[in-house]
């Protein structure tokens, strides 16, 4: 599970999801790349979810990068708790994604096997994704 060793402030306010991504948005380590088409917080259990489907699909054949990390706490409140008394500890943590983020990256494989290995695991993440080449990033 990705997890922070150590944060500066333990929690953190929720931000906003507007806008597309200014960083992070290019294919920059390996051939191929699962991009995000919505802005959402992808929880620690959802980007190790389709990091093993792309394993299990690629059988460790080729390398691959997670280009995003959960470092941003997500704390709530147990249900049926009566309002005021403070916020909670954390919970989970999410990583912020928007439009155009690069999620996960791929090489060393037929681009046939990574398209099939990036839709697995686009099917386990509660956005909508797409498949794409360094060529069409830069």
């Amino acid at each position: 599970m990705l997890i922070p060793k150590r944060v500066k402030h333990r929690k953190q306010q929720r931000g906003r999801e507007k806008g597309n991504a200014q960083r992070g948005n290019t294919v920059a380590f390996g051939e191929y790349g699962l991009m995000c088409l919505e802005p959402h917080w992808l929880t620690n259990r959802q980007i190790e979810a389709a990091r093993i489907a792309l394993n299990r699909y690629i059988k460790r054949g080729g390398k691959l990068w997670i280009r995003i990390f959960p470092d941003k706490p997500f704390s709530k409140k147990p249900l049926e708790t009566r309002m005021g008394k403070g916020k909670p500890g954390p919970e989970y943590w999410v990583a912020v994604v928007r439009p155009g983020t690069v999620l996960f990256e791929l090489s060393g494989v037929e681009p046939a096997a990574a398209e099939e290995a990036m839709r697995l695991a686009g099917s386990k993440l509660p956005v909508k994704t797409r498949f794409v080449l360094r060529a069409e990033t830069e």
